[in-house]
C-alpha cells in the first residue's frame, strides 16, 4: 500500500467522524448513505468473509481454496472502498453553490455568537463538514425542517 492510500483512507475516517449523520442531509449528499453503509460493513464484512472462507472450504473442499480467498477478499475490501470514497470525497472542492451555501451558514453561526470561520477560496468538503456540525449543533430543528 502507499502512503496516499493511507492517508486517504484515514482521511475518509476523519470525514466519516466529522460530518453530521442526520437524514435531511442525506436528500441532497450521497455521504449519508456511504457512511451508513461503511458502518454497517466495518464490524460485519470480517465475520461475513470467515463464514464464506469456511463454508466454502467445508462444503466444497479444498480445491475451491482460489476463489473461497477471492470472495474473502472481496468482502474485506467492501468497507475499506466506502473509507477511499469518503478520503477522496473529503478533499474535493467545494462546487460554487455549496461553497455560498456554506458561507451563508457560517455566517448565520457567526451571528449567534459561535465561534465559525467562513469557508476560503480552497474550501473542501471537509469543511464543509465541520461548518454543518457546528450548524446541527447550534441550530434550531425548525431551520432544517425548512429545507
Amino acid at each position: 500500500m502507499s502512503i496516499s492510500l493511507l492517508k486517504t483512507i484515514r482521511l475518509g475516517h476523519r470525514y466519516m467522524k466529522t460530518w453530521p449523520m442526520v437524514r435531511q442531509l442525506g436528500y441532497y449528499f450521497p455521504e449519508y448513505r456511504v457512511m451508513r453503509a461503511t458502518q454497517l460493513a466495518l464490524p460485519v464484512t470480517p465475520v461475513l468473509a470467515m463464514g464464506v472462507m469456511c463454508s466454502q472450504l467445508y462444503l466444497l473442499g479444498w480445491d475451491v481454496f482460489p476463489q473461497a480467498l477471492a470472495m474473502t477478499l472481496f468482502f474485506l475490501s467492501l468497507p475499506v472502498q466506502g473509507l477511499m470514497w469518503l478520503g477522496w470525497r473529503a478533499q474535493h472542492p467545494l462546487p460554487l453553490s455549496l461553497f455560498d451555501w456554506g458561507n451563508q451558514l457560517s455566517a448565520k453561526l457567526q451571528q449567534m455568537g459561535v465561534p465559525c470561520h467562513p469557508l476560503g477560496a480552497n474550501a473542501r468538503y471537509q469543511d464543509m463538514a465541520t461548518i454543518l456540525k457546528l450548524a446541527f449543533e447550534r441550530l434550531e430543528p425548525k431551520y432544517w425542517e425548512e429545507l
